[in-house]
């Protein structure tokens, strides 16, 4: 048996030691290291897998971190990270005060550029690129745009820009036909006919001023350091068409890569996923969102259904199988996503456009100049808000109520729990007259029985859930649930009035008026950022409207929060259930001696 290889490696230097007869060995040892970590401590798994081959080309060619190196999407990228200083680390991946689950420029010079959402790759390599000519530098400046990111919009506005500079830029598209969800559109089918051999028409690529080459096996060694050194001495914009697999390695994840994507825990050996409890747990929001609107839609034929590339995480799946040409999957590409809804609007159908929360940031000004500033009832879902875990600051939905907040015309709701999201659901496809967000969590709720009947919800109307008479707590969306916990737990709970607001945008002001004459002290909580947000609009009204109590905002700090589980971030933004109980315990000293 030959020596294990992947021990001694550290860093790229040590890669660049090794014959290049080695390396296949050596790709046979990484995939083997992220099976192994990704099994027990979980993670993005096939995207990395099919790219270890280009992983350990480019680093025994390039001389990176002087030659820049851009992974978009980020999750391609665990290869990379081991064999650039992280491996001894590597177990902490996604864990909190662990590395990230991304590129990060922060935690390695070897990451050229953070990425966690797509298709930013071209666009800033080539920044760097022009950067270099500017400064007189000889370098090589790499994008390895991936998981269908190609079809983005910026992907393309990247491209174009790059086809009349002289920049020295290298574009390697991994061509693995899916993103998290098989990739869709027509550039999918152009693609598929350059594999096949069949594509007549003049090549994309080319016609953009890029020296093309391939599409090559991007499993093969030998093939791909060839190529990649031939690259190297070649000017100006490159771009080089690579086939993958995705799950490369694991032949559960090569069979199923939707499953695959980010699997949880599975048998490193036997790739089967650990089954979880059998207990009857209560429903993921996204599938209350997916259940709701078949049953919706199948009542209501104007309702039609709309992601960007995100039909498993959306469960939107359920009105693709059900309802298909109802339902669109318009790949990554979140601003034509909006803009779409916009113009079935206009037509009276009733979109609703379900989109992850950090995503929507993506088509703010198509939110506010398609949809806002025509008033057009566009219903957006916006799933993942809040805190989402070990995705990290890439991925949290923290900032959507502020940023929402300051558009004129739009109704901004946040659900506490399954029944209010579907309810809202059911409200707005009996016909609104402008566009509304429902924003909810990633995950479960706490409601096992959740398909009641529908009631309409009164729009911009908050519910008093409990009574109190010295402080009241406002809370907005799913962390109710703590809210509620904390209150059960506080020995002076008759003093504590708790009232669930609904909706941000607009605030119930008949039902603040009367908490603000009945209360000491106001507490407001929401899973967002404070600055902008929930809060922000009950201070704003308790000073335009003379309320001088003491008011105490509880949310999401000014800055970016890092990764780790859902609940280790609660506790650090002192949003968990025994620091909600603290503060108000807190705040009932203080103003009972006073």
């Amino acid at each position: 048996m030959k020596n294990e290889l992947l021990k001694n490696i550290n860093l790229p230097k040590d890669l660049r030691l090794l014959k290049q007869d080695d390396l296949p060995q050596l790709a046979q040892e990484l995939r083997n290291f992220i099976i192994n970590i990704v099994a027990t401590k979980e993670g993005h798994l096939g995207a990395s897998l099919g790219v270890i081959e280009l992983t350990i080309a480019l680093h025994y060619v390039f001389n990176t971190p002087q030659d820049e190196l851009i992974w978009d999407v980020g999750h391609q990228a665990y290869g990379h990270k081991i064999l650039t200083g992280r491996k001894a680390i590597f177990d902490t991946n996604r864990q909190l005060n662990g590395i990230s689950g991304f590129p990060k420029r922060s935690e390695s010079t070897y990451d050229a550029f953070g990425v966690g959402h797509s298709s930013t790759s071209i666009s800033a390599a080539l920044g760097m690129a022009i950067a270099s000519q500017l400064k007189g530098e000889n370098k090589h400046h790499i994008a390895v745009i991936g998981d269908a990111s190609i079809a983005s919009g910026m992907a393309f506005e990247g491209l174009n820009h790059a086809g009349v500079t002289d920049a020295n830029l290298l574009v390697i598209l991994n061509d693995n036909a899916i993103g998290i969800d098989p990739s869709v559109g027509a550039l999918k089918q152009y693609l598929t006919n350059v594999k096949k051999g069949t594509e007549k028409q003049d090549n994309i690529f080319e016609a953009l001023n890029f020296d093309y080459s391939g599409p090559i096996d991007g499993h093969d060694l030998p093939l791909l350091l060839s190529e990649l050194n031939r690259l190297k001495t070649v000017k100006g914009p490159k771009f080089l068409h690579i086939i993958t697999t995705k799950g490369k390695g694991l032949k559960q994840a090569e069979l199923n890569q939707v499953r695959y994507h980010a699997p949880g825990k599975f048998d490193a050996k036997t790739g089967e996923l650990v089954t979880k409890t059998s207990e009857k747990l209560p429903p993921k929001f996204q599938d209350v969102f997916g259940e709701t609107i078949v049953e919706l839609a199948l009542k209501n034929d104007k309702i039609v259904g709309i992601t960007p590339a995100m039909p498993t995480g959306s469960s939107l799946k359920y009105m693709m199988e059900t309802i298909p040409n109802r339902a669109f999957d318009v790949g990554i590409a979140e601003q034509h996503a909006v803009t779409l809804a916009a113009g079935m609007a206009t037509q009276g159908l009733i979109p609703f456009c379900n989109i992850y929360s950090t995503f929507l940031q993506r088509a703010y000004d198509q939110v506010i100049h398609d949809v806002a500033l025509q008033n057009l009832p566009v219903i957006f879902c916006l799933d993942r808000a809040g805190l989402v875990g070990e995705d990290g600051a890439t991925h949290h939905g923290v900032f959507d109520l502020a940023y929402l907040n300051c558009i004129p015309n739009l109704v901004i709701f946040a659900p506490s729990n399954a029944i209010a999201l579907r309810n809202m659901m059911y409200t707005a496809q009996l016909g609104i007259n402008f566009p509304l967000a429902i924003r909810y969590p990633r995950g479960r709720g706490h409601l096992l029985h959740w398909k009641n009947p529908f009631k309409i919800i009164e729009i911009g109307k908050g519910i008093c859930i409990k009574e109190g008479k010295d402080i009241a707590v406002l809370s907005i969306g799913t962390v109710l649930k703590n809210v509620e916990d904390a209150i059960e737990l506080i020995d002076q709970k008759e003093s504590i009035g708790c009232y669930d607001m609904q909706f941000v945008k607009p605030l119930d002001e008949t039902l603040l008026h009367n908490i603000f004459s009945k209360y000491k002290a106001i507490i407001t909580i929401e899973d967002g950022t404070i600055v902008g947000g929930f809060a922000s609009s009950i201070l704003a009204f308790a000073n335009q409207k003379g309320y001088n109590q003491r008011i105490l905002t509880l949310g999401i700090e000014d800055k970016f929060i890092e990764h780790g589980s859902v609940s280790q971030l609660q506790q650090l933004q002192q949003l968990d259930v025994l620091s909600i109980k603290k503060e108000i315990n807190d705040l009932l000293f203080f103003i009972n001696n006073s």
